[in-house]
């Protein structure tokens, strides 16, 4: 929890930074809230029992009930952020950081505004948070779901068969493009030599240059909707580049990104794999992704009103998973308390004083514990200090008793100071504010 803590802080941190607001939503929704929004991974949705009529699921991202949200009150603009809880019905890697609970960070910009303006802001703050947290190399795809479906037109995959082969290209990061083509082929139907087409696209990566280069492309250039998304891919690069982020973005045709909300930019951030982590087959996949959805409000609103918007998430649990894999190489121990003093005696029946000293530690707002033992020895009492890190220990016996004096002293260097009963709060306050 205090690994979770500290990420978290951050990543709220930044969230803040960029102007957000905070939003909750319930764990359940109606179930017909959350159908057809995910394509083929609507199996993965836990459904609750029938409730007198009603048929409730669990939330399966938090994307959907934002929108739900716009809908329901009529918000036209916001910029929020959301950390909560969602549920997937799908088999557990624990070693990726992949559960059937976990906890997601959301940051999304609802509102008509000019071009590529928030989407740049997005990938700034994926860069942000992913620098922030030290995890080492990363890259973030980024893709158009208007070039993936111009691709798909001209490379002659029939339109029902869009979203079911973007799921297939989806694969690509886990899987070879020999297996995905003959997932394409074998299972999805596709003639071979439109899945050797799609192949050539795929399999290209790069930045500005390759836009350029794919408006020039015989076969795309014919199609209106891959045009417009690569204007706006270009626009985009325009702007990361005034950001100073244009160098850890790579435009990659593969990138797919298996939800059916999406309608335009697309984005995905990798850990780059250091060659130690690439021998332990420690892969833990995308950590942030996110997109543009200009068309899921509408779905909830019944006159189809439009709100545009555009999002990211970032993946905690893959993030936790890989700080704690760090922290276990490296054997760093972390405190999982926040204990600032020990309050402790060398004698017997010194319980009351003890008592009487914490409770006048707690209410100058010091974070402060002992034993709960009538008699402990003092040995036990430093020990567990040592072992819990806590930094100094107030010391009271029959000497100090009589001299109307405590022991302060620190666990680091062992070193003891006498201070008047009346001035130990003070002393300790301004330790503390030194350390």
């Amino acid at each position: 929890m205090v690994v979770r803590e500290k990420i978290l802080d951050m990543v709220v941190g930044c969230f803040k930074r960029h102007g957000a607001k905070r939003l909750d939503t319930p764990a359940f929704e109606l179930k017909e809230m959350l159908t057809e929004k995910y394509g083929e991974d609507s199996g993965l949705i836990y459904d609750l029992k029938d409730q007198g009529g009603e048929l409730l699921s669990l939330r399966y991202d938090l994307t959907v009930p934002f929108a739900r949200y716009l809908a329901m009150n009529k918000v036209k603009k916001m910029k929020r952020y959301h950390v909560g809880k969602v549920w997937r019905r799908e088999s557990p890697t624990i070693v990726q950081g992949r559960y059937r609970e976990f906890c997601q960070c959301d940051f999304d910009i609802a509102g008509q505004f000019d071009p590529m303006i928030p989407d740049a802001e997005c990938l700034k703050i994926m860069c942000e948070i992913l620098s922030g947290l030290q995890l080492g190399d990363f890259i973030i795809k980024v893709n158009d779901r208007r070039v993936l479906d111009g691709m798909f037109a001209v490379c002659g995959v029939p339109e029902s068969k869009f979203h079911a082969i973007c799921s297939s290209i989806d694969k690509l990061d886990k899987i070879s493009w020999k297996d995905v083509r003959h997932e394409m082929v074998a299972k999805k139907g596709l003639a071979p030599e439109v899945a050797d087409r799609i192949g050539d696209y795929v399999q290209c990566h790069g930045g500005v240059s390759l836009i350029e280069q794919m408006f020039q492309d015989p076969r795309l250039s014919q199609n209106k909707q891959a045009l417009d998304g690569l204007g706006d891919l270009k626009l985009l690069f325009e702007y990361l580049t005034l950001f100073g982020i244009a160098e850890k973005i790579s435009f990659d045709l593969s990138l797919a990104r298996g939800l059916d909300y999406y309608t335009g930019v697309i984005y995905e951030a990798v850990l780059l794999q250091t060659p130690a982590q690439a021998q332990e087959s420690f892969n833990v996949g995308s950590v942030a992704a996110g997109g543009r959805y200009d068309k899921l409000v509408g779905m909830f609103d019944p006159k189809g009103h439009k709100v545009p918007c555009v999002g990211l998430s970032i993946g905690v649990e893959r993030i936790f998973s890989i700080v704690e894999q760090r922290m276990k190489t490296f054997g760093q121990k972390i405190r999982t308390t926040e204990t600032q003093v020990f309050v402790a005696t060398p004698q017997k029946n010194f319980l009351h004083e003890r008592l009487k000293l914490i409770a006048e530690l707690w209410d100058a707002g010091i974070k402060a514990e002992l034993l709960y033992k009538n008699n402990p020895k003092l040995l036990t009492q430093l020990h567990y200090c040592e072992d819990m890190g806590i930094p100094l220990v107030v010391i009271i016996g029959e000497q100090e008793m009589k001299e109307g004096i405590i022991k302060l002293r620190s666990v680091a260097s062992r070193e003891e100071v006498a201070i008047k009963r009346e001035n130990l709060v003070a002393e300790i306050q301004k330790r503390l504010s030194e350390s």
